[in-house]
């Protein structure tokens, strides 16, 4: 032999695209077209069918989406598509009380005009996000989507430059890189042997919209009661969205009712400052707790929103955190890849870790904090709570911070949640 020293073997594998991700809900979605933006080739895989996503009928259900989410979202091209379904939160108010006797007379109420850069968010339907989504996925060249379809394996080997992941219909894809965006049951996660750590709360969310008689003028209203949180989040028109928290054995009662003794049960909790209230879409429930991903990485597998972190609906940021997550590991990613770094290296993939733990952490605990907090009727933890929004109510400083938290804008903020390309 001419060279007398061993030949250095380096596995070889075909790339199907840079980014395999599993999930197709808003998240996933979302962080397809940031990447995909940026010149990577990626292919999300929803086990749900097209169809199902893309029904045009109006189920109730709305996301509270931070003024940084919006700009995330108009980054990546979808909030042009949902503008003109969006409603503008203009108003914040806070109260304590009991169903039926009204609110307590300490309040907190937090004003957009507090901040100078607009609205603190809007509220916008699932079903024109979905719609936006999946039309910029469809347009987009360097998107590939696999709908119908479940991931039944994942395989990365130490040495490999890349992922593998085998569909239910026996395809085998491959990436540099694999996305879990699939929720609190990760597969992604179980899979690549991620523990979660959590609790599940004696309390059940009950979502649906209403229709009222009096203009809501962009107020959303946050009334704590004994069982938990009543979120009233104004909806296009004269339609609030409602995210009702109520014990879990007596949500199941209420759950099952027919639409008019729904809304009786609803009525004296919902108060008649907007006049008459009718359905408007149908119910859903969701069983409320907390599960925390014990890490957001292993090697080439990175995870994003609730299958890393799910959180209470109290202060209604999960969809935000999860784009918080999306555009960080987006800015991740792309810089590395401009360096000419191995994007599913452990030592690229910390970096996303780092940025996200520890925020996503503190959400965590904050909003499990206040949900034992306020979801009791303990007359001592109710004087103090009530004292303690009429003192952040008295103080414009206090006040104003909590209003740029409202809108996602403090923080080390990756450059998608500030309105900038990558």
């Amino acid at each position: 032999m001419d060279n007398p020293e061993a030949a250095v073997i380096v596995p070889v594998m075909t790339m199907d695209c840079d980014i395999l991700i599993v999930g197709g809900g808003l998240n996933g979605p979302a962080l397809a077209l940031a990447l995909a933006d940026t010149g990577h080739a990626v292919t999300v895989i929803d086990a749900l069918p097209v169809e199902t996503r893309a029904m045009p009928d109006f189920d109730g259900r709305a996301y509270a989406l931070a003024l940084a989410s919006g700009r995330l979202l108009g980054t990546i091209g979808i909030w042009p598509q949902v503008a003109e379904a969006a409603q503008p939160i203009l108003d914040i108010k806070v109260s304590d009380g009991h169903a039926g006797s009204g609110a307590s007379p300490f309040f907190l109420h937090f004003d957009h005009a507090e901040i100078e850069e607009g609205p603190m968010g809007h509220l916008v339907e699932d079903r024109h996000l979905r719609r936006a989504f999946l039309d910029a996925m469809a347009e987009h060249p360097a998107i590939t989507q696999i709908n119908g379809h479940k991931v039944v394996a994942q395989a990365a080997a130490q040495g490999a430059p890349g992922i593998t992941v085998t569909l239910d219909d026996g395809r085998v894809l491959s990436g540099r890189l694999l996305v879990g965006s699939d929720g609190r049951g990760s597969g992604t996660a179980t899979r690549a042997g991620i523990r979660r750590t959590g609790w599940t709360y004696d309390q059940t969310a009950l979502v649906c919209a209403v229709a009222h008689e009096k203009p809501h003028h962009g107020i959303a209203h946050q009334f704590f009661m004994p069982a938990g949180p009543l979120a009233i989040l104004p909806l296009t028109g004269n339609r609030s969205s409602i995210v009702w928290t109520e014990r879990r054995a007596l949500a199941a009662q209420i759950q099952a009712m027919a639409d008019d003794d729904y809304l009786d049960a609803l009525r004296p909790r919902f108060g008649d400052f907007l006049g008459p209230i009718t359905l408007a879409g149908q119910r859903f429930t969701y069983p409320l707790g907390l599960s925390l991903a014990q890490s957001f990485v292993d090697h080439r597998v990175a995870l994003i929103g609730d299958a890393a972190h799910g959180v209470h609906p109290i202060a209604g940021q999960g969809l935000n955190a999860g784009l918080r997550d999306v555009a960080a590991l987006a800015e991740v990613i792309t810089l590395a890849n401009r360096r000419g770094e191995d994007i599913g290296a452990r030592n690229v993939l910390a970096r996303y870790q780092q940025w996200r733990r520890f925020d996503t952490t503190t959400l965590a605990m904050a909003t499990d904090g206040f949900n034992r907090l306020f979801s009791n009727d303990n007359t001592i933890l109710r004087a103090g709570r009530d004292i303690g929004l009429g003192l952040v109510a008295k103080f414009p400083r206090l006040r104003r911070a909590f209003i740029r938290e409202a809108a996602g804008l403090t923080g080390d903020l990756p450059k998608l949640m500030q309105g900038r390309p990558i």
